[in-house]
């Protein structure tokens, strides 16, 4: 992965003020954030508390009811969509069960901000290092439409990586993974981290979040209600609180685990 080039303190993704209304209801409250290049941030928080809603206008594909969010140091609000694409890269839940390509083609797709730019020479290679890491290769020539969900998942995360840029967005990239495609997607976020590039990633697994998020953003009823490293963010009682529900954090090998309490029947 290459690492992008730009001036010193400029964020990957920085939000200020957000607000999104939907159907008549705001769903995003005044949420301000940065994510910096070489740094990894979680967005979690209970379902329906505006973590999707919010990466979408961070991404540029929904448009807020006020605030302002730049890219890469760009108004996403005033930037061509296809110069957009080349800073940043998006993967979302859902995917087109009805696409007519194969593995291959999809993850080609990634290339396609970069036709007839001198980038479009490196698209082979770029291809092989997305293909290799999520371990595609046996998979590579079958239809997208005939793999599991798992499967599916990691082609999009191959077609992302391929884009090639220094921002890169995520929602819920493991949710249809097994443990070890898990630890292998935040392994390969890690490695596109310490290649000096901004990476945001919504996700429901608080321990996976604690164990490789450099900062965790914590939102709840649409409002950020902390950010900070997995020391200051991941407690007991602000979870407690957040979830509405009572929470256990143990310390293990060094890290957070986050279990919620059950009763003992």
């Amino acid at each position: 992965m290459t690492a992008a080039v730009q001036p010193a303190g400029t964020p990957g993704i920085a939000a200020e003020d957000v607000r999104v209304e939907l159907g008549g209801r705001e769903v995003v409250r005044g949420v301000s954030l940065e994510v910096h290049p070489g740094e990894l941030v979680a967005l979690v928080g209970p379902n329906g508390c505006g973590k999707s809603t919010l990466l979408s206008v961070l991404s540029g594909t929904r448009g807020p009811k006020s605030g302002r969010v730049t890219i890469d140091g760009r108004d996403v609000a005033t930037t061509p969509l296809r110069e957009l694409a080349r800073h940043r890269s998006v993967v979302t839940q859902q995917n087109r069960v009805d696409t007519p390509f194969t593995v291959a083609e999809v993850v080609a797709m990634g290339r396609y901000p970069w036709l007839r730019t001198p980038r479009a020479a490196d698209s082979p290679a770029v291809i092989a290092d997305a293909v290799e890491l999520c371990e595609l290769a046996d998979i590579i020539d079958r239809p997208f439409a005939q793999l599991s969900g798992g499967q599916q998942a990691r082609v999009s995360l191959a077609r992302a990586l391929a884009q090639d840029t220094p921002v890169m967005m995520l929602d819920e990239p493991t949710a249809a993974l097994d443990i070890h495609h898990q630890e292998q997607v935040l392994e390969i976020l890690r490695i596109h981290r310490d290649a000096g590039n901004a990476v945001l990633l919504v996700v429901h697994d608080l321990t996976l979040a604690a164990a490789y998020a450099d900062r965790i953003a914590v939102m709840k009823h649409g409002e950020l209600l902390a950010i900070g490293s997995t020391d200051e963010v991941m407690t007991a009682e602000l979870l407690s609180r957040t979830y509405d529900h009572p929470v256990e954090v143990i310390e293990h090998g060094g890290r957070r685990v986050i279990l919620p309490e059950r009763s003992s029947r």
